[in-house]
């Protein structure tokens, strides 16, 4: 068993391979159109046994051990623990930063919109999913013998429902469209659906256990945190504009004022304690956390100081524990790659086809309202975390771990390029995406096609939301 030294030795010397892997990769991706937080989900695919491990296994197996032998036993290692525990608080915070970042007035404005995009955000990729996830049970292979047909068929509906709005946030504000209607709308209809994907995961976790109780306890206490942090949380918490700091409040805060930053981090992580027990998990009461939050300097402060450690210190270790849990080999099966590729069209086209046609129903041009079904794909963060809790819960098989890992690398890495397809289209004909839509260009701006490609791949930009 190594000793604490040995761990925070390997510890160190993992986390800056993590980071030079991300430098290293950024660039290439950013030639493709691509936004940094995809470069950092590659790099933990390529730091595992998928590309490191086939090269150099030795060095692999050395620089991340995964298990450890005591006795007879074999153990989870405990640099894969640390790993694991500083990835989820990186998670929790960037959540966190995602909800104090998302515009509630351009929300409210089209609320409408926003909800039947989502409905059938949901329900299309959901019939499609459940559908693919009962055939998957017949074939074998892919679930354990605890999953039945249609636990199967509900894990792989909400794996194809699911769109990061962690990962989505990010596309967005590197794609300068933060501010827009087709921001907004395309990250709140991610937190339902993605609410409801917790759900039916928790359904599934709890059914297998025979016990129903899991899942009624992950709907009644999601609602019952949700009510309390918008009736009650939001107006408690909008003294802290109001604070006023006693003598040494500032020490070491950089400005900061100690107080209300206590009061700020205890609010996320007691969030995300709760709605981890309740089983909706802590990624979506870190994010309503930062929504209720009071608008003003001191969440700007806070965003400016905690996004550069969050976003390019603590988050790559969940990609790189996901990384870790992926081993492409596996699917080189005929039969199993022909379900991968069975698997990446029906996501892709279920989200898209469905937000697409909705949106452009509910009066949305056509332009904007493709962008919104080719965002939606972004299923990167919130996908793996999914899969890491259906492996952990001893729901499905390495292979079909390796395919829905696939399938969010394929689908998140083809969704930027998609919508910039659909935005390029636009500056063409002189139409931005706006806070009401499809806006005309401003003359003064106007571009020529060829510097409407440039400025468009000049517009990926290194910082989170």
């Amino acid at each position: 068993m190594p000793s604490l030294l040995e761990v925070t030795t390997q510890f160190f010397l993992q986390v800056a391979v993590i980071l030079v892997a991300c430098r290293l990769l950024w660039p290439l991706f950013r030639r493709l159109g691509q936004v940094q937080v995809v470069a950092i989900m590659a790099a933990g695919f390529v730091l595992g046994p998928s590309v490191l491990g086939a090269i150099w296994p030795a060095a692999q197996e050395w620089l991340f051990p995964t298990t450890l032998a005591v006795g007879t036993e074999t153990i989870t290692h405990p640099n894969l623990t640390a790993i694991y525990v500083v990835g989820q608080l990186g998670l929790v915070l960037y959540m966190f930063l995602v909800g104090a970042s998302f515009k509630l007035d351009i929300l409210r404005s089209h609320l409408g919109k926003a909800g039947a995009t989502s409905a059938a955000g949901i329900g299309v990729p959901l019939l499609l999913g459940g559908v693919l996830g009962a055939w998957m049970v017949s074939q074998g292979d892919y679930f354990t013998s605890k999953v039945g047909t249609w636990q199967g068929g509900l894990f792989v509906a909400a794996a194809v429902a699911i769109t990061a709005f962690p990962m989505l946030a990010w596309i967005i504000y590197d794609s300068g469209l933060l501010n827009t209607r087709l921001g907004t709308m395309s990250l709140s209809c991610a937190a339902v659906d993605d609410a409801c994907a917790w759900v039916l995961l928790a359904t599934v976790i709890a059914t297998t256990k025979d016990s129903m109780s899991g899942a009624a306890l992950a709907l009644g206490g999601g609602l019952a945190y949700l009510i309390f942090m918008i009736v009650v949380g939001r107006r408690l918490l909008l003294r802290l504009n109001t604070w006023v700091p006693r003598s040494g409040d500032r020490e070491h805060s950089g400005g900061l004022a100690v107080g209300p930053l206590t009061v700020v981090l205890l609010v996320v992580l007691l969030a995300s304690w709760f709605t981890d027990y309740v089983g909706i998990y802590s990624v979506f009461g870190a994010f309503v956390a930062g929504t209720v939050m009071p608008r003003g300097q001191l969440l700007d402060t806070i965003r400016e100081r905690f996004e550069p450690l969050v976003a390019y210190l603590l988050l790559p270790a969940f990609f790189i524990y996901s990384g870790l849990n992926t081993e492409l080999s596996l699917i080189f099966e005929p039969k199993v790659l022909l379900v991968a590729v069975i698997v990446m069209v029906v996501s892709f086209a279920g989200k898209f086809g469905a937000i697409g046609l909705v949106a452009r129903w509910q009066g949305m041009g056509w332009r904007e309202a493709g962008a919104m079904g080719a965002l939606a794909n972004a299923r990167g963060l919130m996908e793996l975390i999914l899969l890491n809790i259906g492996l952990g819960a001893g729901l499905i098989t390495g292979q079909l771990y390796t395919i829905l890992a696939l399938m969010t690398m394929v689908t998140t890495f083809v969704a930027t390029p998609v919508m910039r397809m659909f935005e390029r289209s636009g500056w063409k004909e002189g139409v931005v995406f706006g806070p009401t839509g499809e806006e005309p260009l401003p003359k003064e701006e106007s571009r020529t096609p060829e510097k409407v490609v440039d400025i468009s791949r000049a517009q990926v930009a290194d910082g989170p939301p």
